[in-house]
């Protein structure tokens, strides 16, 4: 049930804001080249990793690269930072927190605003509004230009750390899923697969599911499969119909977001291989937020039969966050599994065909 933590860790630690995906782009690429038969880049910067199978039908499994980040837009008079976030980010968050600015070279920043002793009674009580943070490097402007431009991408300084059976981490969002992705491609070396499998590590999800749907519409897949964290709200003062999901109760298998449906086929086949090869699962209805799974089920020209395995996480979109290792591993698994015996399973819309069976 172990997971190699190690390798984990240099992918969260590794940055990729959206739109500025090239470290951790070099990281994928160097995991992946020697677990595919294929491997391209393609014009907006998504790795595609192809393992042929022995029929020509297509499977497009999507893990994102991208981070919530921030980017710089202005540099005042005393050499303090202006941003605007990239991405989803959770501004309560933010106080006090170090980053990273990627200039001419990468220097540390602190997340500033005005301090408790000055704030009104009526502010002290109110969340600061993402643009009243600025980032302090300690340094003149003079000093900073040399170094920092408008435009530079910021990521949070944070690495990963075991607690537990835990693992912590910024950027587990999406991380983790890039890491599932790379572990089930090891896993199935040597296998023979039914289908042609397209692992695309895309770019810009957190800003729009960019990449997903420029990949979805070169490849055209089949069947699509989407790999993403989700909501595990399972702590003090939350009711049960609020959790989503809980850590360390399985890979969650999606039924829908705010983005998709997923494909009640595609849920019906997943539940079946995790009841079968005894993988704890838990089912994930979500009312919003959207993943990559959205891009690829409907951007290729005929659609795909799409579905989605999630990764419980607390403290999404938080500077950091916490994800099980036992639900790590059962995602690597189920995935594997479903990447193998996808041929196995019967897809036609018949009222009778039992992969209805247990969703009704």
């Amino acid at each position: 049930m172990s997971i190699h933590v190690a390798l984990l860790k240099k992918i969260c630690e590794t940055p990729g804001a959206p739109g500025f995906e090239q470290r951790i782009r070099e990281l994928v690429i160097k995991e992946v080249r020697p677990l595919a038969d294929e491997l391209q880049v393609d014009n907006m910067g998504n790795v595609i990793a192809i393992r042929r199978g022995q029929q020509r039908k297509r499977v497009m499994v999507a893990a994102h690269m991208d981070e919530i980040s921030f980017i710089i837009t202005h540099i005042d008079d005393d050499g303090f930072l202006r941003f605007h976030p990239l991405g989803g980010f959770d501004p309560k968050t933010l106080t006090s927190q170090r980053v990273i600015i990627h200039g001419r070279r990468d220097i540390i920043g602190v997340m500033g605003s005005k301090p408790v002793h000055l704030m009104k009674p009526e502010e002290r009580t109110k969340t600061v509004p993402i643009h009243e943070y600025f980032i302090d490097v300690g340094m003149s402007k003079a000093e900073v230009l040399e170094i920092v431009s408008i435009g530079d991408p910021v990521t949070r300084e944070r690495e990963l750390i075991e607690m537990g059976s835990c693992v912590n981490s910024k950027s587990l969002d999406n991380r983790v899923s890039v890491f599932i992705l790379i572990e089930a491609l090891r896993a199935l070396q040597g296998q023979a697969l039914p289908y042609d499998v397209y692992a695309v590590f895309t770019v810009q999800e957190e800003v729009g599911l960019r990449g997903a749907m420029s990949a979805a519409h070169l490849i055209d897949p089949d069947f699509g499969f989407g790999l993403d964290v989700t909501i595990a709200f399972d702590v003090p003062g939350a009711q049960p119909h609020e959790m989503v999901t809980r850590l360390g109760k399985g890979a969650a298998i999606k039924m829908l977001d705010g983005s998709v449906i997923c494909d009640y086929r595609m849920v019906s086949y997943l539940k079946h291989l995790a009841n079968t090869h005894q993988i704890p699962w838990q089912l994930e209805i979500l009312h919003t937020g959207g993943t990559d799974t959205a891009g690829v089920q409907r951007s290729g020209k005929k659609g795909a039969i799409a579905g989605a395995i999630s990764i419980p996480l607390r403290h999404i979109h938080q500077t950091i966050e916490l994800a099980h290792k036992q639900d790590i591993r059962h995602c690597i698994d189920l995935l594997s599994l479903a990447l193998r015996f996808l041929d196995t399973w019967s897809w036609n819309f018949s009222s009778e065909d039992t992969t209805l069976e247990g969703f009704l």
